[in-house]
């Protein structure tokens, strides 16, 4: 089988592959999905399946609520171990300082019809009792949801298949481009558009995108129902989890449908190798008991790491490479790859089929970085 000829290459059956594929067979393209791996492994995988809305900038805004919507449409079809469970996020406020951050956020998300509740320390404290005592409140956006990646990448890549997509795994990629893919072993795919959404290794198939690894911990506990009831975030986070060049750790611990709490998060970068830094592993589950003492008292599982495609602006590259209008690229959603999956899709069919897509591409457009910019 050495000429393979479709409409569509999605190269990547992550999250974001899956659902790029799933929405240009739901449009009546010929799709064929291909992966070196198995379906949802890599960042999809390893990470976090917070479905959450952001407010670092409007275009981080306007894709993660337009996505978080797309979401909430697709929720009625989604199987059981998907596990979506609409939890809500709180971010945590330590001091008065936070606590206007939260008024702030609150401001920024009510006049964008995003519902929130500025929550007192005496209902922090009712809805979180295993926080620690003395929290200056939070804020509830109960909108925000959870969901197990791996298996909403699954279901996307079964939906794809059900529309006539052609699923081919195991399959190292050499080359992309000028509308062919070749395989190691020579197989050849020729497309009038091919997707590049190979996460943090999109730039090892492209040479000059602009993406970066960011190595990231997370930790899973035994099962303890009850312990948290929501996703919960420091506003700190907003401050050291999001630099673009620094180390850092911050308090984020999420609900599991099977009692289980998984606990991050680390940023790296520079960190090639995927074993475990017991130094950054230390730090961040004590930046967690922190603020919750008791996770000491916990049972962690396992321990594992993942690498997150980052880009300098923290916004990710949707749309055609430079150079090559038949080569798309779905790439750089660094801790949001699968909040903002399905509008990434959208927004990358819109572009294929000529259609005006839901929201403005352009903050999200490639041609807006530079090649191997410098990261600030």
């Amino acid at each position: 089988m050495s000429g393979l000829t479709y409409d569509v290459v999605v190269v990547g059956a992550g999250i974001v592959g899956a659902a790029c594929a799933e929405e240009c067979a739901r449009q009546g393209l010929r799709v064929a999905i291909i992966d070196r791996d198995v379906i949802g492994g890599g960042a999809t995988a390893a990470g976090m399946g917070h479905i959450v809305v952001m407010d670092d900038s409007e275009a981080q805004f306007a894709l993660t609520r337009y996505s978080q919507q797309l979401w909430q449409q697709l929720r009625q079809e989604l199987p059981a171990d998907v596990e979506y469970e609409p939890c809500g996020t709180i971010w945590v406020a330590t001091d008065e300082e936070e606590m206007a951050e939260v008024r702030r956020k609150q401001n920024y998300y009510a006049q964008r019809g995003v519902p929130t509740e500025v929550l007192d320390p005496q209902t922090l404290e009712r809805l979180e009792p295993n926080l620690r005592k003395g929290m200056a409140g939070g804020l509830l956006v109960p909108e925000d949801v959870v969901l197990y990646p791996p298996c909403a990448a699954r279901f996307l890549i079964e939906r794809a298949q059900g529309a006539g997509a052609k699923l081919h795994l195991g399959s190292s990629v050499s080359q992309i481009g000028n509308g062919l893919v070749r395989l190691a072993d020579g197989t050849e795919f020729s497309a009038a558009a091919i997707i590049n959404a190979a996460g943090a290794w999109a730039s090892a198939l492209n040479p000059g995108v602009n993406v970066k690894k960011r190595k990231g911990h997370l930790a899973i506990t035994d099962r303890y129902p009850g312990f948290i009831r929501h996703q919960l975030v420091e506003l700190g986070y907003l401050k050291s989890a999001h630099s673009t060049s620094a180390d850092s750790v911050a308090f984020n611990v999420q609900p599991r449908k099977t009692g289980q709490i998984l606990v991050g998060s680390s940023r790296q970068y520079g960190a090639e190798h995927g074993e475990v830094d017991t130094g950054v592993l230390t730090r961040m589950l004590q930046r967690a008991q922190e603020y919750m003492p008791r996770l000491a008292e916990l049972s962690t599982i396992r321990v594992w790491t993942g690498f997150r495609a980052a880009t300098p602006d923290k916004l990710p590259l949707i749309g055609p490479c430079l150079g090559d209008p038949a080569l798309f690229l779905a790439t750089g959603h660094e801790g949001l790859g699968i909040t903002t999956s399905l509008a990434t899709a959208r927004l990358l069919v819109d572009q294929i089929a000529g259609r005006n897509p839901a929201i403005p591409i352009e903050p999200y457009l490639p041609s807006r970085v530079p090649a191997e910019h410098a990261y600030a």
